[in-house]
Formats: structure tokens, C-alpha cells, sequence
């Protein structure tokens, strides 16, 4: 009985310790995010790129195309603005278990159990800048591919804000839950060199 009582006593500590490190990253998070309008414009692009690709009249696929342009553009400028403003968190406020599941204190894991958002929001910066140079002339990718791999690139990069504020477990479920597709399958549509310093990062 005092086994079990010591047991019981100590996940409700773990939980409390959990929560409210939980509830500080959601605000440090929040209180840079929140004054972009990331979030926003990820979801008119979303929702503009079924739109497109449910158009059949060419002429106005194109249209919605070409309005999708300046809003792909103005994520990636206010994404590089947000990530550059967040590189100066302190670092021992931004470090991310590796593990699955939450625990408290990440930020005193061995290095090789954790990673720095700072860095990771880095490579999603530079992911969807290259993403949306993906599309000018002479670079090659069709508007169907690009759309294809931008929304890769967003779902990733929600992906890691959710693991940051939860965990590795609670932001994959997220995925498959807003967006009807694994963290594997996002991962497999980003662009290879995203992909490759993500998991040089955030390990395999």
C-alpha cells in the first residue's frame, strides 16, 4: 500500500510539474506567434489550395493560383520574422524532449534526449522560403506540386509547435486528426532538404 500510495504521489507530481510547464511554453509560444498572422494565412492558403485544385476551368485555377502567390509570400516573410525574433528566447526555455511523451524539465535532459526549437524553426523558415521560390520561372515545380509541398512544410512546421507546447505523441495525433495525414507521410512530402536537417535535428 505505501508503494502504491508512493506511486500515486509521485505521477500526480509529475502531472502537476507537466501541466505547468505545458501552460508556460503555450505562452511563451503565443506571446512571439501572436503577433503574426501566421495562423491566418496558413489557413486561407489550406483552403485555397482544395479550391484550386477543385477548379476545373483553367482560367480560374489560374486566377486563385495567382492571388495564392501573395499570400504563400507573406507566410514565408512573416514566418522568417517570427523564427529570427524567437532566436532570441533563451535557450534553456526552448529545449524539446525527444522522448514520445510530455515530461516535465526538458530543458535538463542530456543533449542527445532534446533539441532546441530555435534551430528547428530555422529549417521551417528556410523550408517554406524555398518552397515558395519553388514556383519562379526556371526553378521547376508545377502550382499542383508546390501547393503539394508548402502544405507539407506547414503541417511539419505546425507539427513542431505542437510537440514544443505538448508533445511528440500529442502534435502526430493532431496531425492525423486536422489533417487526415501521419507525421511520416508530411515528413516523406517535405522537400529533401528539409528533410534531412529536420532529422539531422530532431533525430530519426
Amino acid at each position: 500500500m505505501d508503494l502504491f500510495l508512493l506511486a500515486l504521489l509521485g505521477g500526480i507530481a509529475v502531472h502537476f510539474f507537466k501541466t505547468q510547464e505545458q501552460r508556460r511554453r503555450i505562452v511563451l509560444l503565443g506571446s512571439v506567434l501572436g503577433q503574426y498572422q501566421i495562423e491566418k494565412l496558413m489557413e486561407t492558403l489550406t483552403e485555397g489550395y482544395l479550391r484550386a485544385l477543385g477548379e476545373s476551368d483553367p482560367a480560374r485555377r489560374d486566377q486563385v493560383w495567382q492571388v495564392l502567390t501573395g499570400c504563400e509570400t507573406s507566410l514565408s516573410d512573416q514566418f522568417n520574422r517570427f523564427a529570427s525574433e524567437f532566436a532570441r528566447v533563451d535557450g534553456a526555455l526552448t529545449r524539446v524532449s525527444r522522448l514520445p511523451l510530455a515530461l516535465p524539465w526538458a530543458d535538463r535532459l542530456p543533449q542527445s534526449l532534446s533539441f532546441d526549437l530555435r534551430e528547428l524553426l530555422k529549417i521551417h523558415a528556410r523550408g517554406l522560403a524555398q518552397g515558395v521560390q519553388s514556383g519562379s520561372v526556371g526553378v521547376g515545380l508545377s502550382p499542383r506540386d508546390r501547393a503539394f509541398q508548402l502544405s507539407a512544410e506547414l503541417f511539419l512546421m505546425q507539427h513542431s509547435c505542437h510537440w514544443f507546447c505538448k508533445s511528440k505523441a500529442v502534435a502526430s495525433a493532431r496531425l492525423l486528426a486536422r489533417h487526415k495525414t501521419s507525421h511520416a507521410q508530411v515528413l516523406a512530402a517535405v522537400s529533401p532538404e528539409t528533410r534531412q536537417a529536420y532529422l539531422a535535428l530532431v533525430g530519426a
